[in-house]
């Protein structure tokens, strides 16, 4: 595709939607190429060329975010097209034989044969699944999970049906003491008024009579740290962010949860929607903030039908919009923002990007989000899961929050339970839970299999051994083990999984999902596939040990020089297999 604007023009239907952006700026980009996407299907040059006319935005850059997304395609396509996930959760679940029978029936893989290869869907615990999508007026989506090739065949002649009416399941469902999942399969996620009569939005009353500070002295007292991975104090970075005098402040909820084998956010957000949206306006009122993103997977059109459900019903009852709840002075809106099948957006500072129009690349720290965030504002960044956690700690006091969980670790986690696993799942349990008990509440490994590696954190975690099932889930035991439980992944593993394709899956999910901004992670994701392509094949340069020499070489140079977490954690589940699992020796003979 030529970077110049050439003398193409966009047809009827692109010229439609693309003009509903007239007047808008630079931050309507990612809208406006889900709008012509959503009606065609793919993203001409004609229509590339009016968005930039629209938008005022240079081509090149225009076509730099168009081809940054794993979702659009700037070559022309089927109106139909379904999406099969071929990652970590549906490989050990038969994706393998779901894609030889597609390839028999339909073809090769692609644009012609209406169907594609896709990372992970978010739907681990129903694999395989696959994602069927139509363009038209209304366009369609629907995921398929779990499902088979019959249902794949028919669907990508016939299309996908309107979002349906499932409800999220949790296997808890109804059980007591739950407080994350207390609604989850209980409760209708499309009613406020079945979501107030469970306690919903006593937590924002409380948290306009104690003001801002109360808020985030409850928050600070709870210990309540990020439920993403890093495990940053909550209390801190909203105090943080507080502070600036600079205005106006944002909030950013990330539920671009693209982690291989993570699901939780997704099942919060079709289970307990209006939960997050009560969630992100208290954080707003604490942070000062006068608005809100919701930056959600592109993968999740049930999420996205429900939330946008749940934020028009808050704004009709003044839960969301000017002086909420009767409180003088205080407004807060949120937009969702959708996401458009890219990994690293899962990354604080690429989603800002992002949202403001550029390619999802992260940016460099310091200046941190608390001081120049989206827009260059200050700006707070949480996942969902960490946020529903504060209307519990204001309905139920921070003394009785700790009182869950550890002193390091309080309150309780959700666990993404997949793979090899009898009761797939996500599961609320205390932190300090043992792995060997999480693993029994799910009915283990299917009868007559034998467990064999547990990895923990998804494809940026790393792996434990069936030797190694006393371990607290914490996040002080995870790290003195040298593991981590990273967004809460556990992809249960049995004897009949295949380690060697299960590594390279993960290195080409790396390799894939790199934005190629810094050199380590560009080059070193590449040159660690090859080497782990050798291995596996037993076709080494030289010898094994040489090739696990460079393996070594290149995941530390990737740890210690990244710009980002996918660079600095892209080696860590293939160092753990080497040599917690002992797959170094098993490679070399």
């Amino acid at each position: 595709m030529d970077l110049k604007l050439l003398d193409i023009e966009p047809t009827e239907a692109e010229r439609v939607v693309v003009d509903l952006f007239t007047g808008m700026g630079r931050d309507q980009l990612l809208p406006a190429l889900h709008a012509v996407n959503d009606r065609v299907g793919w993203i001409s040059q004609g229509a590339l060329n009016h968005i930039c006319r629209v938008l005022h935005i240079p081509p090149a850059e225009a076509y730099g975010v168009a081809s940054f997304y794993s979702l659009f395609s700037l070559t022309e396509r089927p109106a139909k097209v379904v999406h099969v996930c071929v990652d970590l959760a549906c490989q050990v679940n038969g994706a393998k034989s779901l894609c030889d029978r597609l390839t028999d029936e339909l073809g090769p893989a692609g644009a012609k044969s209406g169907w594609l290869r896709s990372p992970c869907l978010g739907v681990c615990e129903k694999a395989p699944a696959a994602l069927a999508f139509e363009a038209g007026e209304v366009a369609k989506e629907q995921l398929l999970a779990p499902t088979h090739a019959g249902e794949v065949i028919a669907v990508a002649a016939a299309g996908p049906s309107h979002v349906d009416g499932e409800r999220a399941e949790v296997p808890q469902a109804g059980v007591p003491g739950l407080r994350l999942l207390k609604r989850v399969g209980v409760v209708d996620p499309e009613s406020l008024d079945d979501y107030r009569a469970t306690g919903g939005y006593a937590a924002l009353r409380t948290a306009l009579l104690l003001g801002p500070s109360g808020v985030i002295r409850e928050v600070t007292d709870a210990k309540l740290t990020g439920r993403g991975g890093a495990a940053f104090p909550t209390g801190r970075k909203w105090d943080a962010t507080a502070r600036q005098p600079v205005r106006p402040h944002y909030l950013v909820c990330n539920a671009d949860e693209s982690e291989p084998g993570t699901f939780k956010d997704r099942l919060l957000m079709e289970g307990d929607p209006f939960a997050v949206i009560e969630s992100m306006t208290i954080a707003g009122f604490a942070a000062g903030c006068s608005r809100g993103y919701l930056y959600l997977r592109g993968e999740y059109p049930r999420a996205l039908h429900l939330l946008r459900n749940a934020i028009s019903k808050a704004r009709e009852r003044n839960f969301l919009g000017e002086n909420i709840m009767g409180h003088e002075g205080f407004s807060f809106d949120i937009e969702i923002r959708r996401g458009a099948g890219a990994y690293i957006c899962g990354e604080e500072t690429a989603i800002f990007n992002s949202i403001e129009g550029f390619r999802g690349e992260p940016r460099s720290k310091p200046p941190f989000p608390v001081e120049q965030g989206l827009f260059g504002k200050p700006t707070v960044v949480n996942n969902v899961e960490t946020l529903v956690n504060v209307p519990v700690i204001l309905t139920e006091g921070c003394e009785a929050y700790t009182r869950i969980g550890t002193e390091g670790s309080t309150g309780s986690k959700l666990f993404c339970l997949s793979g090899n696993v009898s009761r797939p799942g996500v599961y609320e349990v205390p932190f300090g839970t043992t792995l060997g008990e999480l693993l029994d509440l799910a009915g283990g490994v299917p009868p007559g299999r034998e467990l064999r590696a547990v990895l923990l954190g998804g494809a940026a975690g790393g792996f434990v051994r069936p030797d190694e099932l006393d371990l607290p889930l914490t996040l002080e035991d995870a790290r003195a083990a040298g593991t981590t439980l990273g967004s809460g992944v556990v992809l249960v593993l049995d004897d009949t999984a295949d380690l060697g394709s299960f590594l390279l899956r993960i290195a080409a999910f790396f390799r894939d999902e790199s934005c190629g901004q810094c050199v380590p992670c560009r080059i070193g994701t590449v040159r660690q596939e090859e080497a782990l392509h050798r291995l596996v094949g037993k076709r080494p340069l030289s010898t094994s040990a040489q090739d696990l020499q460079l393996l070594r070489e290149v995941g530390q140079v990737m740890r210690g020089s990244s710009i980002c977490g996918l660079g600095q954690t892209a080696w860590n589940a293939i160092e753990s297999a080497l040599d917690r699992l002992g797959y170094a020796e098993e490679a070399a003979s």
